[in-house]
């Protein structure tokens, strides 16, 4: 388990780097993009950031295209916002669990439907 000094620094990058992203990239562009999680390397050097981007297929594409990009631009505003000894290297991964879990339950979802439906028909004969 992290420790609570790298906790607090994962939180803190994660607020800091989504306000950066909300006012420095233009929705009609790269869709809402949200920053879902971040892990920091222990010693600090490197950050990996979990977005999700909500919108079409191509504003996902151009979304994460546009952060890395525009990494090294979001990392000053960050570094310049958060005093810590180093400013982490940034790097943005498009997390697809969020759309993982809704496949999940749709399956779920199916599978309840089909069940039932099996129950009614049996009690039907």
């Amino acid at each position: 388990m992290p420790s609570l000094r790298l906790q607090r620094v994962r939180e803190l990058l994660k607020r800091q780097i989504g306000e950066v992203i909300r006012r420095e990239l233009p929705i009609d562009q790269a869709g809402i993009i949200t920053v879902n999680d971040v892990e920091v390397s222990p010693d600090l050097h490197s950050a990996t950031v979990f977005v999700g981007v909500v919108g079409t297929e191509e504003q996902r594409k151009r979304g994460l295209t546009l952060l890395q990009n525009e990494r090294k631009k979001i990392q000053g505003m960050v570094g310049r916002a958060i005093v810590l000894k180093y400013t982490p290297q940034l790097r943005f991964v498009m997390d697809e669990s969020v759309s993982r879990g809704n496949r999940v339950l749709e399956i779920l979802d199916e599978i309840e439907r089909s069940s039932s439906t099996h129950e009614g028909s049996s009690e039907d004969h």
